[in-house]
């Protein structure tokens, strides 16, 4: 079977406290995009994992898609194999839960390909045991997620646009970024519930040009290419613009397909990582199944 693992993007990314374990209490608007790793899964007499499409993403026991592999056979007391091929394209370090879509799709594959056919909800426990995104990538939809990421709440299919994802530098280290905003003063918190009433309204005219992410601030002093990148697609004509997830890519949100493809084509040309693709419902997508 082939699958599609979806990239997504923060609409807004809040953090409201922070637990007595030290995880911080997230809340989020969340939606897949159409940029896709793509994963083949195949029956096998032993669990392995390829990578292909860049040489940054191991293929060992760091990769979430193969420990995400190995928590459900363990969960479900299976001795299955599978032998998963992942075709990266999502760009890796640039805060758009590209290692969560994989797991998430795997996760999805092998329930059915073993044969364990648990419901979702099984899944997202397992999934978060791994990372916080997991279960908003196995959900999808336009979401708002809180607390440590598995209080996930569908919002409807959410706005289909046009999206520019630019990495316009090299990638952020999620520890720092988090340990920079614990010790940060005057953060800018986002309006979540009236960027909600927006975007499931459908009024992208009302979604403020910069919606709301308290990790950027503290992300451009390390990065000041990613301020750069977000002015640059507010001025090709994007309605939206900002950092997505703990960074480093950015995401600009059009109106229209034609000023989205300019903007992409203009500044594909000074960020090689330059991405058009489109908001879209589904976190996962089955290419096929023989």
């Amino acid at each position: 079977m082939r699958w599609l693992a979806h990239a997504k993007i923060n609409w807004t990314l809040d953090i409201t406290g922070r637990r007595d374990d030290g995880y911080h209490l997230m809340d989020m608007l969340m939606q897949p995009i159409a940029l896709a790793d793509v994963i083949t899964i195949e029956p096998a007499a032993e669990l392995t994992l390829s990578v292909s499409g860049t040489p940054a993403v191991p293929a060992d026991q760091h990769n979430l898609a193969l420990r995400a592999a190995e928590a459900l056979r363990r969960a479900a007391g299976c001795e299955a194999g599978a032998a998963i091929s992942l075709e990266k394209h999502i760009p890796s370090g640039a805060g758009l839960g590209g290692g969560s879509a994989d797991a998430a799709a795997v996760l999805i594959g092998l329930n059915l390909l073993w044969g364990i056919r648990w419901p979702l909800e099984r899944l997202c426990g397992i999934g978060l045991s791994l990372g916080a995104d997991i279960p908003f990538c196995l959900t999808g939809a336009l979401s708002r997620v809180r607390g440590i990421g598995e209080d996930v709440l569908p919002l409807g299919d959410g706005l289909s646009l046009p999206c520019v994802i630019v990495q316009p530098c090299e990638a952020l280290s999620t520890g720092e970024v988090f340990r920079l905003f614990d010790s940060a003063r005057d953060i800018a918190h986002p309006d979540t519930a009236a960027v909600k009433a927006a975007l499931t309204s459908g009024r992208l005219r009302d979604v403020p040009r910069r919606p709301g992410n308290v990790l950027e601030a503290v992300s451009i002093p390390l990065r000041p290419q990613i301020a750069e990148a977000i002015d640059a697609l507010l001025a090709a004509g994007a309605s939206v613009a900002q950092m997505s997830g703990s960074g480093s890519a950015v995401f600009g949100i059009f109106a229209w397909k034609r000023p989205a493809e300019k903007a992409a084509a203009r500044l594909g040309a000074r960020w090689p990582v330059c991405h058009l693709t489109r908001t879209q419902a589904a976190p996962v997508t089955l290419l096929a199944w023989r």
